[in-house]
């Protein structure tokens, strides 16, 4: 189903949120667009919705699963105003965001679906789950000059790290249960990115309700959506693997000729499987098992 605009969509669009989760996918260019789409419709979504430029194509097989919505983040669009719309006319349901060439790793996403360990996460009196935007970069710039390739991807296997979230209007004392996450390109190749986008946590699965909304900076209007935990235990954590950053930085002139190679001693090829992730520490279980 094709819609001309975000309005249209959610006069016409209202049955495809009627039952979560439901997966929201930005596209920025048309980089691995269709396998970002049949990544996150194996993960057995109810709705996977496409926000992209018209002149974007999909693929025909991809094409009848999702519904297409008419969005360009290049013009006056942003990803939050969708986002809030879409919360707004669908409070109680589960939700995900993400751009193209991104792909959303969960502990044993092989065997379970999405709509399993929500349910899990729900029982467990969490409304949002955090994740970290894990990046991925091709092996060879030569062979894959825009750094994306799903053959030759990589990450880096070490190197992250966290530090207290403080609260400005509590005399910059820590936020309780938040911590701001750092590591891969955007740490490797800080001086190329401005420090509010250096951040690589994100709540990208979260129950709508009124009144919520998403902010620029990847968090929400209400503090306990961005606690990484409950206070009595741990909970479940995802990933996100991006080619985003890799993107950028051999997109932007100010840093393409500068990189040759993303690979260093600590890159590891990705084995497009949550083991790897959870031998990592690049997620956890938590109390799922």
């Amino acid at each position: 189903m094709q819609y001309e605009t975000l309005k249209d969509f959610l006069a016409r669009g209202r049955d495809a949120l009627l039952k979560g989760p439901i997966a929201m996918v930005f596209a920025e260019d048309e980089a691995e667009l269709n396998s970002t789409l049949r990544h996150h419709l194996d993960m057995q979504f109810k709705s996977v919705i496409i926000f992209k430029p018209e002149a974007f194509e999909i693929a025909d097989d991809v094409a009848p699963k999702v519904h297409q919505v008419a969005y360009d983040l290049a013009a006056s669009d942003t990803v939050q105003d969708a986002v809030n719309q879409v919360i707004a006319a669908a409070p109680g349901v589960w939700m995900y965001y993400c751009f193209n060439a991104e792909y959303l790793f969960f502990p044993f996403c092989e065997t379970r679906s999405v709509g399993e360990m929500l349910t899990f996460q729900h029982e467990e009196r969490r409304d949002a789950m955090l994740s970290y935007v894990i990046d991925l970069y091709a092996g060879d710039l030569d062979g894959h000059p825009n750094a994306v390739s799903l053959e030759d991807a990589h990450l880096d296997k070490s190197g992250y790290y966290a530090l207290a979230r403080l609260d400005p209007e509590n005399h910059n004392h820590p936020k309780e249960r938040q911590l701001d996450f750092f590591g891969g390109l955007r740490w490797r190749y800080e001086e190329n990115i401005p420090a509010p986008k250096r951040k690589i946590d994100r709540i990208s699965l979260f129950k709508a309700k009124d009144g919520l909304r998403l902010l620029d900076n990847h968090t929400f209007s209400d503090e306990e959506y961005n606690t990484y935990a409950c206070p009595w235990h741990n909970n479940l954590t995802a990933s996100v693997v991006s080619f985003r950053t890799a993107k950028a930085l051999k997109r932007n002139p100010g840093s393409t000729f500068d990189i040759h190679t993303f690979k260093w001693h600590n890159s590891a090829r990705f084995e497009w499987h949550s083991r790897q992730l959870l031998d990592l520490g690049l997620m956890e279980p938590g109390q799922w098992f």
